[in-house]
C-alpha cells in the first residue's frame, strides 16, 4: 500500500487531509530540487509560454467591451419586451470566464473560454444564438464567428479584435442579475436544464480547483508544464478522446493534494510516478461526492450503467460531480498510458542528473510510431464552410475510433492524432486528420487474418452525413496509408521525413481532394478504385481507398447511394518497440460506497 513519508519525531501532528485521502509524502524540496525547480521555470519561460504584457491587457480590454456588449443586449430585450423603464435600467448580464484563463494558466494566443450570465427571460435558443448572434455578426471587431447550438455545452465561438473567445450563456432563475453575482453558490443550479448547468459549472469547477490545491502558485506552475507536455506529445485532446484542459487540471491538482510541500519540479515527476501505477478505472477524485436533493445525476457506477463504462475517470469537484473524461476510449488510454511511461523515465533520468528537462518535452514523432495509418480529408466550398464542417467531422472522428475498437473486439488499436494538417498546394480549403493502427499487443492471429471495418467506415460516413448543417462542396474522403505514403504536406521544416513512396500520387482519393473534382467526376472516379486492401505483413499493395468508393458529397441524399463491397486489412505488428504499461489490474468500483468510489491508492512508496 501507500506509504506517507514518516515525520520525525514521536509527537508529529497528523498529515492534513487534502482531498479524499492523507498526503503521500509531507516531504518539501532539498537543494537539488530547487535547482531543477529553477532549471525547469526557465525552460518553460524560453519555450514562451506566458503571454505578454501587451496580450494580457488585449484581453482584458477584449473582455470588457463583450461585457458592455452583453449588457446592452439584454437592455434592448428588456424593453423590446415591454417591461417597464426601471426593469430597463436594472437591467443586467454579466461575462464570467473559465477554464485556463480563469486558471491563470493561459498562454499566448489561447481562446478565452467565457459564459454570459442573464436573466431567467432571456433565453439561448432564440435571444442567445439568434439575436446576440446577429448583433456580433453586424460588428467589424467580430470574425469567424460560429455557432453551435447542438453541442454538449452549447457555444458561440469567434475571434474578437483578434482574441479567440469560446461564449457560452446560462439564464438564471432571477429577474435581475447582480454585478456581484456568486456564481459558486449552489442556489444558481435551481430550476435550471442540464445545458445550463454544464455551461455554470465550467467556472464553478474552476473556482472549486483553486480551493482544494494547498499551493496555486505551484499547481499553476505545474499545470503549465503538464499542458505543453501533452501537446508536444499528442495527447491533448478532449474531442479526439485524450484529454482537455479541466482534465490536465484535475489530475494536477490531485497530485498537489498527495504532495502538499513539493514545488513544481517535484511535482512534475510525481505526476507521472502516480499516473503510471494507477489502477484505472478507479476515478481521481479531488474531494467527495455529494448529493443533492436538486436531482442531477452525479458520477456513480453503483446506480448508473453508462458510468460502468468509463475508462479513465476524473470526477469534477462541483455539484452535480460528473466524470470529465468520458470521451477516453481502451485506444487513447493505452497510448496515454505509454506516454506516462516514457515521461516517468525522463523524470528519473532528470533526477538522476542522467537527462535535462528538454528531453520531457520532444515532439512525438507520430507518423514514425506506425505502419498503417487511416487519412480522414475534409473539403469545402469556401473557408467559413471548412471551419463549421472541420467542427463537425472532428467532434465524430471518436466515434470512428470506438467503432473500430467494437468491430474488432479491441484488436485493431487506434491513435487519432489531434492535430489537423493542411496542404497549401491544394486550392480549395481543406484539412486532414490521421489515425495510426496497430494490431494490439500479445493476441495470437492466425497467418493472414485481415480486419474487415469496410462496413465500420461506412457507419462514419452515414454518422457524419447527418450534419444538420450541411451545405454543398462539404465532402470527406477516407482512406487507408502506410507510413510510406503519408504526404509531405504534414512534416514541418526540421522533421526528419520518412522515406518517401514513389507511388503516392497514385491515390484516387487524394487526388479527389486536391483537385475538388464534381461529384460527377468523382462518380467516375468510383468505379475504378480498388474494393480491397489487403496490408500483408511482408508484401504491402500500393495505397489504395479504404472503402470501396471515396466520399463524394456526403449529404444525407447521398447516402443511399453508397454501394457495397469488401474493403479488408490486416495490420501487422509494428517494428517499433512500444513502452511497456505499468501492468496493474483495474478494480471494479461497482460495491463501494459514493464516499469511496474508485480511489485506490497507487503502490508506491516515497
Amino acid at each position: 500500500m501507500v506509504s506517507s513519508e514518516s515525520l520525525s519525531g514521536s509527537a508529529a501532528p497528523p498529515a492534513k487531509k487534502y482531498g479524499v485521502t492523507k498526503p503521500l509524502s509531507l516531504a518539501g524540496p532539498t537543494e537539488a530540487d530547487l535547482q531543477r525547480n529553477a532549471e525547469l521555470e526557465k525552460f518553460l519561460r524560453e519555450s514562451e509560454l506566458y503571454e505578454s504584457e501587451e496580450e494580457t491587457s488585449r484581453r482584458e480590454e477584449v473582455l470588457q467591451r463583450l461585457d458592455e456588449i452583453v449588457k446592452q443586449w439584454v437592455k434592448q430585450l428588456t424593453r423590446q419586451r415591454g417591461y417597464t423603464d426601471q426593469m430597463v435600467e436594472d437591467a443586467n448580464a454579466i461575462i464570467v470566464t473559465f477554464g485556463s484563463y480563469r486558471l491563470g494558466v493561459h498562454g499566448p494566443g489561447a481562446d478565452v473560454d467565457t459564459l454570459c450570465v442573464g436573466p431567467s427571460y432571456v433565453n439561448r435558443e432564440e435571444d442567445f444564438f439568434i439575436l446576440l448572434h446577429d448583433i456580433l455578426a453586424e460588428m467589424e471587431e467580430v470574425r469567424e464567428l460560429q455557432p453551435v447550438p447542438d453541442a454538449h455545452v452549447p457555444v458561440m465561438k469567434f475571434k474578437f479584435q483578434g482574441i479567440s473567445i469560446d461564449l457560452l450563456y446560462a439564464s438564471i432563475t432571477l429577474l435581475v442579475v447582480p454585478e456581484d453575482f456568486d456564481i459558486s453558490d449552489q442556489s444558481v443550479l435551481y430550476n435550471v436544464d442540464e445545458p445550463t448547468v454544464r455551461s455554470l459549472n465550467g467556472c464553478r469547477v474552476a473556482d472549486q480547483i483553486l480551493k482544494l490545491v494547498p499551493n496555486a502558485k505551484h499547481f499553476r506552475t505545474t499545470l503549465r508544464c503538464l499542458k505543453f507536455w501533452a501537446k508536444r506529445r499528442g495527447v491533448y485532446s478532449n474531442v479526439t478522446g485524450f484529454l482537455g484542459g479541466v482534465n490536465w487540471a484535475l489530475l494536477v491538482a490531485r497530485i498537489c493534494q498527495f504532495y502538499p510541500n513539493a514545488i513544481p519540479s517535484m511535482l512534475v515527476s510525481r505526476f507521472f510516478r502516480v499516473y503510471t501505477q494507477w489502477r484505472w478505472p478507479n476515478p481521481v477524485m479531488l474531494c467527495p461526492i455529494e448529493e443533492d436533493e436538486l436531482g442531477f445525476l452525479v458520477w456513480d457506477p453503483r446506480k448508473n450503467p453508462k458510468d460502468r463504462t468509463h475508462h479513465m475517470p476524473i470526477i469534477t469537484p462541483a455539484y452535480p460531480c460528473m466524470n470529465s473524461s468520458y470521451n477516453v476510449s481502451p485506444s487513447t488510454l493505452r497510448v496515454m498510458m505509454d506516454q506516462f511511461q516514457i515521461g516517468n523515465k525522463i523524470c528519473e533520468d532528470v533526477e538522476l542528473n542522467k537527462a535535462q528537462w528538454p528531453a520531457l518535452f520532444e515532439h512525438y514523432f507520430f507518423f514514425e510510431a506506425y505502419k498503417n495509418y487511416l487519412q480522414v480529408e475534409i473539403v469545402a466550398a469556401d473557408n467559413d464552410d471548412l471551419l463549421a464542417w472541420k467542427g463537425w467531422v472532428e467532434s465524430r472522428l471518436r466515434q470512428l475510433t470506438l467503432k473500430i475498437e467494437r468491430d474488432t473486439n479491441g484488436t485493431l488499436q487506434c491513435h487519432p492524432y489531434p492535430n489537423e494538417f493542411v496542404d497549401m498546394s491544394k486550392p480549395c480549403p481543406h484539412c486532414a486528420f490521421f489515425m495510426g493502427l496497430q494490431r494490439q499487443k500479445g493476441v495470437k492471429v492466425q497467418e493472414g487474418q485481415q480486419f474487415d471495418i469496410r462496413g465500420t467506415v461506412d457507419e462514419f460516413k452515414q454518422d457524419v452525413s447527418m450534419y444538420s448543417y450541411w451545405r454543398p462542396g462539404m465532402d470527406i474522403y477516407v482512406s487507408h496509408v502506410r507510413r510510406k505514403q503519408i504526404p509531405a504536406y504534414v512534416f514541418p521544416d526540421g522533421y526528419k521525413r520518412p522515406r518517401q513512396s514513389r507511388n503516392t500520387t497514385q491515390h484516387t482519393p487524394e487526388k479527389d481532394a486536391k483537385g475538388c473534382m464534381s461529384p460527377e467526376e468523382r462518380h467516375s472516379k468510383r468505379k475504378q478504385e480498388i474494393d480491397t486492401v489487403d496490408v500483408q505483413s511482408e508484401k504491402l499493395p500500393k495505397r489504395s481507398s479504404i472503402s470501396p468508393q471515396d466520399i463524394g458529397s456526403v449529404s444525407p441524399a447521398s447516402v443511399s447511394s453508397w454501394s457495397g463491397g469488401s474493403s479488408q486489412m490486416i495490420v501487422p505488428e509494428e517494428s517499433l518497440q512500444e513502452v511497456k504499461t505499468a501492468g496493474l489490474q483495474n478494480r471494479s468500483s461497482d460495491d463501494k460506497s459514493i464516499g469511496d468510489i474508485g480511489e485506490q491508492k497507487p503502490c508506491l512508496s516515497e
